[in-house]
């Protein structure tokens, strides 16, 4: 057996960033950007007002309550062609620019109109610049706003359309390609004939696939034959930047997917100190990255979480590639024995204030999808005999905790 650590070296070192593309920024959540973004204009562009109300002269609220004289109504989006002078004041709505004359606003709240709107009464004294916003409060043009590296997420997208950016240099979305192989698998929902199961893997993964944002080539079942396989799997490396099967990695399978890729790939078969999870193969098939996953459900979807999703993530040029890690407090024990192996318990997580709470989930076997289900996270439990109810556990977090 190998060392979690030393696989996931040995597959990161070989997964390198994906090359840059230009995309429109409603495509570009979740992607990384590759490029500094530098603002074009002064954000406000003008001194706007924050609040619907009055335009004034500060110094004609000192001795509030005040009438002053309404001149006009700005709303947003009109130029301004007029000037407030001593005792004056324009109704304003909030976004429009603030007219000569005019150095602070008051709240349409602190105000009573009189004669029809012809003037109005000021209730408060106001300094100067209350409620303006300055032409550049929130960045000026020239400054640097977002460095490469930086994850896309919707408020980027808002400041993007904000300075009149149109598209964004980012690192390329991936694309992945997920095969089934096996005799024994069936789609859909007909009868199950002796010895036949249905495939849930290729689902499962594409569903993981799915939130990172890589796009997916869906390559089906392919049957137990050598020659289908070898023509999916190089017909998939063509078109996709890494592709991955499930099932036929184990030391002592004899698989036809095993033996394509060792005759037209540099694949290593490892065993790693993990359970469940514990085989796993990777490497490059025409330099395009290849995963095989063990193929029991669960630990196709562990072994996705601990190998996978990171280094996708490396390609994808995140400088975050890992699921948060948190301390729990165990309320149920989480019992194992030594083996040489770090286990990953499925459990679920509580949280209770500023702290949190983590029960073992029954049915921690391989084949039981259930627990993996349910399960907001995965215990590291080290090799020894686990931990005892109260103690504190590694949780490596998969969904939002329950609250308490």
């Amino acid at each position: 057996m190998i060392e979690l650590e030393e696989a996931r070296e040995f597959i990161f070192n070989q997964c390198l960033k994906l090359s840059t593309d230009e995309v429109e920024i409603s495509k570009s959540r979740g992607l990384v950007l590759a490029g500094t973004v530098i603002s074009n204009y002064d954000v406000p562009p003008f001194p706007n007002t924050a609040m619907d109300g009055y335009a004034v002269r500060a110094v004609d609220t000192e001795h509030a309550p005040v009438e002053l004289k309404v001149i006009g109504t700005l709303p947003a989006g009109r130029i301004p062609d007029l000037e407030v002078g001593a005792d004056e004041a324009v109704r304003i709505m909030t976004g429009a620019v603030i007219p000569e004359g005019a150095d602070a606003v008051v709240m349409v709240e602190k105000t009573k109109e009189v004669e029809n709107g012809s003037s109005v009464i000021v209730e408060e004294t106001v300094k100067n610049g209350n409620f303006i916003r300055q032409p550049g409060e929130d960045f000026v043009k020239g400054s640097e706003l977002f460095n490469s590296g930086t994850l896309i997420g919707a408020a980027h997208i808002g400041v993007f359309a904000t300075i009149g950016l149109e598209k964004v240099t980012v690192f390329k979305r991936p694309v992945v390609g997920v095969m089934s192989t096996g005799d024994e698998l069936v789609e859909g929902s007909s009868q199950l004939k002796p010895g036949q199961i249905r495939d849930s893997n290729r689902h499962s993964i594409k569903a993981l696939l799915e939130e990172i944002g890589a796009e997916i080539i869906d390559l089906g079942l392919v049957p137990d034959d050598e020659r289908a396989i070898e023509s999916a799997l190089l017909s998939a490396v063509e078109k996709c930047d890494a592709v991955v099967t499930s099932g036929g990695v184990s030391m002592g399978d004899f698989d036809y997917v095993k033996v394509v890729l060792d005759r037209l790939g540099e694949m290593k078969w490892m065993q790693v100190a993990i359970k469940p999870a514990k085989p796993l193969a990777f490497g490059l098939l025409n330099g395009v990255p290849i995963f095989g996953l063990p193929g029991n459900p669960v630990s196709a979807m562990v072994s996705f979480e601990l190998f996978m999703r990171p280094a996708l993530l490396k390609m994808m040029g995140y400088e975050q590639i890992w699921r948060p890690r948190i301390k729990a407090k165990a309320t149920t024990p989480l019992k194992r024995r030594k083996d040489g192996k770090v286990h990953f318990a499925r459990v679920t997580l509580t949280r209770k204030g500023d702290s949190y709470e983590v029960s073992f989930l029954e049915g921690q076997g391989s084949h039981q999808l259930a627990a993996m289900a349910n399960a907001q996270g995965l215990a590291v439990l080290p090799d020894g005999e686990g931990v005892e109810k109260g103690d504190f556990v590694d949780v490596m977090q998969l969904t939002e905790p329950e609250i308490d």
